[in-house]
């Protein structure tokens, strides 16, 4: 019977093209099709499908449905530890992938994490902290199976910037303290509030250009601010500006300079560099730059032991606490001054480590092919770093180089960050005395080869490849940070990315369409030189919704499109324009101030005696027409499904040449 329905459905068809055809070619007007106007929803549904769309688009309830209630509340819990989840099917061989990978990522998170720590002006130990009680958390909560968690170089130097500038770290270091873990409880909080109230979408506010920029700027500020532990300076300045840096570098040149610091420094990071030339070349000896921070670490620490350079002016790491990680939940402030200015810090530096492990997840999972929900990420990462914070650690969060290192050791799920962890709480037990003759310019050294990934040149050459004002928010945000500070460059990337958003608002495109040759098809002439323009027709196309922001200059540039062609018309001695076909197949949307701009722009047109007609108006827009009753104003007649049959009705001599 369905078979016998098609057939039919095939014939009315064919018997109205016929009939189209027909009529066309006896000079009758051909068929026109209406534009529908979709049926009234009323306001509460609406409302209901607008809020499911912007913040449940990825409908987190789907899993629920039919279900029975002991079953949902078993989803419920899984959905906030996924471990739940993917641990009843665990098996040997995962553990086997996760234990070489957990270990492989533990022997670098060592070392960085102590370098790092002095990044954020914070004692050795506190890096350590930070890659043992974050990624324990993080492996229950978490939703990808390869980042990495941990201190991260461009965290630790933005949270150490902001929070030298309320307190001096060496005159004040308790203050400065529990100042740096209030911030990583409030980062904790943003993190974990922007998940639950599902604002996700809010970091993509920051674009991938502008990100690029930051990182890249950022980096090259950690290398130079590594130059006071690579040269042996001890008088370096605090700021971290280029030109401060190297007019302390240049002006300690003299007398600050250590040689033997110069020699160990310069002599381990041409073995790390090597080390990582040699991982890029045969992506199977991975491990070999993420074991050779831990082995420079070994070597330089023995060295510096047996002759007892110390004495002779370098720089060594001295005392890290021993034990695991002490409460602080007495140390963050609750109340008073401090509140206030750890809120701020921990909104910047939560947003920034939010970002950051976003974006390393979203990367991992399109190579394994698996859906990263960035809402529970944004949980976990907020509840990690909220239990933190009241355990002795600044802000954790995804580390690039350390999830790299994960992935191509052939981590299986979030396990390696269990082991990592266990391997962490080991060393603060039994081995952090041995860690007191390193020397500060090894983990200079290991900092700095770091965070050479960092700048993506290759990136910006393709971001001005593609778009140059992307290219601007880039470069704007490079130089913010290293030529001012790193709140200067955020500011700036943060600027440019909404500046971006507001032209493409309030300035979108607009575009006079011609015809393709042999085709009822219209497309930008500038495009497709080819297209032929309609005589006595002007056909404008608007690439955008049309909002209060944008409605006067929608009217006035389509006014301005049609006073260019007049004037070419008229130095030609071409028809006259009689109808202006506005197509607004790419206008999604349209509010109160654009119905007023097309009503303006239609008495405009009366006055000049040229007819105004439409061409595919979307179910929101049509529906708003016809409500305004700019529908009945223009002519219902006047409102056509496609361009071809606007210009049939203004031209119908065009109708039989298609």
């Amino acid at each position: 019977m369905s078979s016998t329905g098609h057939q039919g459905d095939e014939t009315i068809v064919t018997k109205e093209m016929d009939e189209r055809s027909l009529s066309i070619s006896h000079g009758q007007a051909p068929y026109v099709h209406r534009v529908g106007v979709p049926p009234r929803q009323n306001l509460f549904k609406e409302f209901q499908a607008t809020v499911k769309e912007t913040f449940f688009s990825d409908d987190p309830l789907h899993s629920f449905k039919d279900q029975t209630r002991s079953r949902k509340f078993i989803l419920g819990i899984e959905a906030i530890f996924p471990i739940l989840s993917w641990g009843r099917n665990y098996t040997l061989k995962n553990f086997r992938g996760d234990l070489i990978a957990g270990l492989t990522i533990a022997s670098l998170c060592i070392p960085q994490d102590i370098g790092y720590a002095k990044l954020a002006n914070l004692d050795p130990q506190y890096g350590l902290y930070s890659s043992f009680v974050p990624p324990l958390i993080y492996a229950v909560m978490g939703s990808s199976r390869d980042i990495a968690i941990g201190p991260v170089a461009v965290v630790s130097l933005l949270l150490g910037t902001l929070l030298q500038n309320e307190i001096d770290p060496i005159a004040n270091p308790t203050d400065y303290r529990r100042l740096a873990f209030t911030a990583t409880f409030f980062a904790g909080i943003t993190q974990a509030t922007l998940g639950v109230f599902r604002l996700g979408f809010l970091i993509d506010f920051l674009s991938h250009a502008a990100i690029v920029g930051f990182m890249g700027g950022a980096a090259i500020t950690i290398a130079l601010q590594q130059l006071k532990g690579f040269l042996g300076i001890k008088k370096f300045t605090k700021k971290t500006d280029v030109i401060s840096v190297m007019q302390s570098v240049f002006s300690s040149a003299q007398h600050g300079w250590n040689w033997q610091t110069i020699v160990i420094g310069a002599s381990f990071l041409i073995f790390l560099l090597a080390a990582r030339q040699i991982g890029k070349k045969n992506k199977k000896l991975f491990w070999v730059p993420a074991i050779a921070p831990l082995i420079s670490v070994v070597l330089s620490t023995f060295f510096v032991y047996i002759t007892r350079a110390d004495k002779e002016g370098v720089a060594i790491v001295k005392h890290i606490e021993k034990g695991i990680n002490p409460s602080s939940v007495k140390e963050i402030y609750w109340s008073g001054d401090y509140l206030g200015k750890g809120f701020r810090i921990g909104i910047v530096a939560g947003m920034i480590a939010l970002t950051e492990a976003i974006a390393i997840g979203r990367t991992f999972a399109s190579m394994k092919d698996y859906q990263l929900d960035g809402n529970k990420e944004m949980v976990a990462l907020g509840a990690m770093n909220v239990v933190g914070s009241m355990t002795s650690c600044y802000v954790a969060t995804g580390s690039f180089s350390r999830s790299a290192v994960n992935f191509m050791a052939g981590c299986e799920t979030a396990v390696s960050n269990i082991v990592m962890s266990i391997v962490v709480f080991l060393t603060l037990q039994f081995i952090t005395p041995l860690f007191k003759y390193t020397p500060n310019a090894i983990l200079a050294a290991i900092i700095i080869s770091a965070v050479i990934n960092l700048v993506d040149y290759q990136a910006a050459i393709l971001i001005w490849k593609i778009d140059k004002f992307d290219f601007v928010a880039c470069m704007g945000a490079f130089f913010g940070v290293v030529f001012a500070s790193v709140e200067i460059g955020l500011l700036i990337a943060v600027s440019i990315s909404f500046a971006k958003i507001l032209l493409q608002v309030t300035r979108p495109r607009t575009a006079i369409l011609g015809k393709i040759p042999r085709t009822t098809v219209y497309r930008n002439i500038q495009q497709y030189p080819e297209a032929t323009k309609v005589p006595g027709v002007l056909i404008v196309r608007v690439d955008s919704a049309i909002y209060f922001s944008n409605s006067n200059y929608v009217k006035e540039r389509i006014l301005r499109w049609l006073i260019d062609e007049e004037e070419e018309i008229k130095g030609d001695y071409q028809t006259r324009i009689q109808f202006l076909i506005v197509e607004m197949s790419p206008v999604t949307d349209i509010d109160t101030s654009g119905i007023h701009a097309l009503e303006e722009l239609y008495r405009s047109l009366q006055k000049r005696d040229i007819q105004l007609v439409l061409a595919n108006p979307g179910p929101v827009v049509i529906d708003k027409l016809h409500t305004s009753n700019f529908a009945n104003m223009l002519g219902e007649d006047k409102i056509f499904l496609t361009v071809a049959e606007a210009v049939a009705y203004c031209s119908p001599k065009l109708a039989e040449d298609p």
